[in-house]
């Protein structure tokens, strides 16, 4: 699902209950990720909740450089909505995008900072911060 359906889904939607339902259910939605890459390379540390990310590069084309295909997963349902709407800004984008676009600016206005505790904002950065480390890796080994 595209970043902008995901932010006018929420427009419509008029209480943080709806709101907090629909980012489960698009938790829901993702892929599994196979058990194999549930491991420690893939655990993304300073989150309350186990999450797991992994990043598979593609040949891009252009300046972007390569693109970053995303999986996840997370022990915790609202944690695993937050990584699909990571998933809908960053995966399949290239490097330089994914550097350029500022996940929080997004998270604000989805008005995720002022509903979810200290903690789950802390681990949205912390998988925002892993995303960017892995996009900047592939922009170096492209380089």
């Amino acid at each position: 699902m595209a970043i902008q359906q995901i932010m006018d889904d929420f427009d419509v939607l008029d209480s943080w209950d709806d709101r907090y339902r629909y980012v489960i259910e698009l938790g829901r939605a993702l892929p599994p990720l196979p058990e194999a890459e549930h491991n420690d390379k893939n655990k993304v540390q300073g989150c309350a909740s186990q999450v797991w990310l992994t990043s598979e590069t593609k040949p891009g084309n252009g300046a972007g450089g390569p693109l970053l295909e995303l999986q996840g997963d997370s022990d915790a349902h609202i944690v695993k909505g937050l990584i699909a709407i990571l998933f809908a800004l960053y995966s399949g984008q290239p490097a330089k995008t994914i550097l350029d676009t500022d996940a929080n600016e997004v998270f604000n206005k989805l008005g995720l900072g002022e509903h979810l505790t200290p903690q789950r904002s802390n681990g949205f950065r912390s998988m925002v911060n892993r995303i960017r480390a892995d996009a900047e890796q592939a922009l170096a080994r492209a380089a």
